[in-house]
């Protein structure tokens, strides 16, 4: 079988209108917890697009770690490549894509730090290796693999099972501006619903051709 042969229908389920939360917050929590109550793989897993200073997009999977009224969080190293474009272009997009459910959620935004103490709250509920590990890895930066080794055992030396947060490690918060949620739906006839702010304080829902 070649690669264009490779199809599958969607036939699981709808998305209307009618039946759709009028806050999309709303509708991304219950397809949230619907993801959850199916056992999707990882289903806070999504995948992260960024902008650099020139225009040179770039996307990487990275796991939400919190979402409310306020944005969707994640963490990472500030130093990083996402952290530069970041910086330069504080937009982004998110995916998200629950496979076994035929639904994705793709959320627009703008980008701005969390709090120093929401960074630090969430890295000391780390496991050890991983706290260490944020001091080990210039992300991003070209490395051996004995150089890194050797890195995790010099801060794990330094800081034994104590290790604070890095300065240039945290987390960061997608504002949204856009979301919106596809269902799958048979011969590629799926269904698209936005969700915009109405400059009000909330949201015009319309359907987009698929």
């Amino acid at each position: 079988m070649s690669v264009s042969d490779l199809r599958q229908s969607y036939e699981k389920s709808v998305l209307l209108e009618e039946t759709a939360a009028a806050s999309p917050l709303d509708q991304f929590t219950q397809w949230f917890d619907e993801a959850l109550q199916a056992k999707v793989p990882e289903p806070n897993a999504m995948t992260l697009a960024t902008v650099d200073s020139t225009g040179q997009p770039s996307a990487r999977t990275v796991l939400i770690k919190g979402f409310d009224a306020r944005g969707f969080v994640f963490f990472t190293n500030y130093e990083s490549r996402k952290g530069r474009d970041l910086l330069a272009n504080p937009r982004a997009a998110l995916l998200f894509f629950w496979q076994p459910l035929e639904r994705q959620v793709r959320i627009e935004g703008v980008i701005e730090k969390v709090s120093a103490e929401e960074s630090d709250a969430y890295f000391h509920s780390r496991p050890l290796g991983s706290r260490l590990g944020a001091w080990a890895s210039e992300q991003s930066q070209p490395i051996t693999r004995a150089e890194l080794e050797a890195r995790e055992r010099t801060f794990r030396e330094r800081y034994g099972d104590q290790p604070p947060r890095p300065p240039h490690w945290g987390g960061y918060r997608l504002v949204p501006t856009l979301f919106e949620f596809w269902q799958g739906r048979a011969s590629r006839l799926h269904d698209r619903l936005r969700y915009l702010p109405d400059g009000q304080g909330g949201w015009v829902i319309d359907r987009l051709s698929p």
